[in-house]
């Protein structure tokens, strides 16, 4: 098992570039099953999560250009032409809650699915149950049995579905399993997330008739047959803040390329409050840090609001700003985990309920300590490059899920950070 090392102090000088975001990767993925033919796919990012997706559709009978993808740069081909099992096992699901995507393109074209529920999740916790109860409203008849839904249904019908709280992964599922239903479906309270957008793109150039993107109404035409075509992952919005808000633990300059500012206007503006120097163009993002920063509040919100999986990057940058910040989760529960491993780095944080109550230091300090998830292994990664003396990131398979070779990344820009293999027994 691997872990980082980050010396920190080191301020950051560079350009840096951002990959494709694993979040819109995945279901434009998934929607591959709706059609045969062959699909190409460029600035697809090489993680594990998208390596995982990718042996997911290989069990269900594509055709995956696995060369391509390790090589990293050339566009990889997705070849749906003949699906050979409507089952997504146990085995490649508990490793990634997105593989819930395949519900509803399956269901589509095959009019069944059989799909193992993602690993840690029960119905109710998390929107999954919202994703079933569409697909039951659309006509599906669902049943489960044994930790796997199971969904028949010839042809769905279009239907209005009201989600009780905006779902991304819902909203995405819904909305294959509605571009070849009979009918209209509208789907209302929908999440208006860029990822979100970007699938709607690519059913669209396939061949749906999909309005409202972007906004909480979508609705979903049905057609008889969609095409195959060639598509271009969006940059990571989550990756490029994170990068941001580097430059701002780290010290120094940085422009982050290839990324999309547009998909980042309250995060930006919140650190435009807290004293970073921040200046935009069409795909890129400079910032700059002056040497002070200052407390802002944070809430966690639904896009366009600020989002969640930024939150533990933020914590991570007022352990150092000057006066009290209040950052709340409204989004998932038990979502600081990061805090008792940022507090052994000498972080004043106190928790209660879904609030945090941040109180500056003057500087962390290095010591080992434990990613317990994706985001929270950012976290860690950029109070390290700000602390003072040595920190170990143990655990470091969660960051790999959803940056592609961040240590490469920031030593380019000059942070001395390097894997190395742990040699602690976990």
């Amino acid at each position: 098992m691997d872990k980082l090392v980050i010396k920190g102090g080191k301020p950051l000088k560079g350009s840096i570039r951002v990959s494709g975001a694993k979040n819109a990767a995945l279901p434009m993925l998934a929607a591959t099953l709706l059609t045969g033919g062959s699909f190409i796919f460029e600035n697809l990012p090489r993680l594990r999560d998208v390596r995982t997706f990718l042996h997911l559709l290989k069990e269900l009978g594509a055709k995956i250009d696995f060369a391509a993808y390790e090589e990293g740069e050339r566009p990889v081909s997705v070849d749906t032409g003949s699906l050979a099992s409507y089952e997504a096992s146990y085995d490649l699901v508990r490793t990634m809650r997105a593989s819930i995507l395949v519900l509803g393109p399956l269901v589509s074209r095959t009019g069944k699915a059989r799909v193992s529920l993602p690993g840690g999740c029960a119905i109710g916790e998390r929107p999954v149950d919202m994703h079933l109860k569409g697909l039951e409203r659309m006509g599906a008849k669902l049943s489960l049995k044994k930790g796997y839904v199971e969904a028949k249904g010839k042809r769905l019908k279009g239907a209005e579905i009201y989600f009780d709280i905006p779902t991304v992964t819902g909203t995405e599922n819904i909305m294959m399993a509605a571009v070849m239903a009979k009918g209209t479906t509208i789907l209302k309270n929908a999440a208006r997330e860029p990822e979100v957008v970007a699938l709607g793109d690519m059913l669209n150039e396939m061949g749906a008739r999909i309005s409202g993107l972007g906004t909480a109404t979508v609705v979903v035409e049905g057609v008889k047959d969609l095409r195959p075509g060639k598509f271009r992952v969006i940059p990571d919005r989550i990756e490029a803040g994170t990068f941001v808000m580097a430059a701002g633990t780290a010290g120094g300059s940085l422009k982050i390329e290839q990324a999309e500012p547009a998909h980042l206007e309250a995060v930006l503006s919140k650190l435009n409050q807290a004293g970073l120097k921040i200046k935009t163009g069409k795909d890129w993002i400079r910032v700059e840090n002056k040497g002070h920063l200052n407390s802002v509040d944070i809430k966690t919100m639904p896009y366009p609001g600020f989002p969640t999986d930024l939150q533990a990057q933020i914590m991570a940058l007022m352990t150092t700003a000057s006066g009290l910040s209040v950052i709340t989760e409204t989004i998932f529960e038990n979502r600081f985990m990061h805090v008792a491993e940022l507090k052994r780095m000498g972080a004043d944080i106190k928790t209660e309920g879904r609030s945090a109550v941040v109180r500056g230091v003057k500087r962390l300090h290095g010591a080992p300590v434990m990613a317990t998830d994706l985001r929270a292994s950012a976290s860690l990664v950029l109070a390290g490059l700000g602390a003072k003396g040595t920190t170990e990131i143990h655990r470091i398979y969660h960051l790999d899920r959803g940056y592609q070779a961040i240590e490469k990344k920031l030593a380019s820009v000059g942070a001395d950070i390097r894997r190395e293999k742990a040699d602690m027994p976990y």
